[in-house]
């Protein structure tokens, strides 16, 4: 990333629910003018496979996630359904249906699907770049992922970005 650049997020999560943030805060940055990276690592790499499919919502050991229903009658849209113990959401098909749940609710409020944001922060020009040793360590092939990526190592990523901007998500 050039000297100018002003805001750095490193991506290392994998999930659908943990794909959106960077994607919000790097084309929210951008529309204010600054230049911004996005490094992904590890799992993060999944939110640039061409096949998003597997990009999932578990609710296992997510706590802090609210399990609301995006159908049904308005009572039935404010209860949240985190009071169930995590060996319900462990039960075959519930990850399924707290993925379902996900996607019905961004569409409800009218947020993009996550290709069309990849793709948006791509046009607003936030620059992807793939972390080299986690792609290899984990499989992962060039024709596996969305054109336009750049790749790197860890200290080639921290010697071209901003020293006090940098999120790690």
């Amino acid at each position: 990333m050039p000297d100018t650049a002003s805001f750095s997020i490193i991506q290392s999560k994998g999930s659908l629910d943990w794909s959106y943030p960077p994607m919000i805060l790097a084309s929210s940055a951008v529309a204010m003018g600054k230049d911004v990276e996005i490094f992904f690592t590890f799992y993060g790499i999944n939110c640039l496979l061409k096949d998003t499919t597997r990009l999932k919502v578990s609710p296992v050991g997510n706590p802090g996630m609210p399990l609301k229903s995006p159908i049904g009658p308005n009572w039935l849209q404010t209860v949240d359904w985190r009071f169930l113990p995590d060996i319900v959401w462990s039960l075959p098909g519930m990850t399924s249906a707290a993925t379902w749940m996900f996607h019905r609710t961004l569409q409800k409020h009218g947020q993009l699907p996550f290709d069309e944001m990849r793709a948006l922060c791509q046009e607003l020009g936030v620059k992807f770049t793939v972390c080299q040793m986690s792609m290899e360590l984990l499989g992962y092939q060039p024709e596996d992922l969305i054109d336009g990526l750049e790749f790197a190592g860890a200290a080639t990523y921290f010697a071209q970005t901003p020293q006090e901007q940098s999120l790690f998500i």
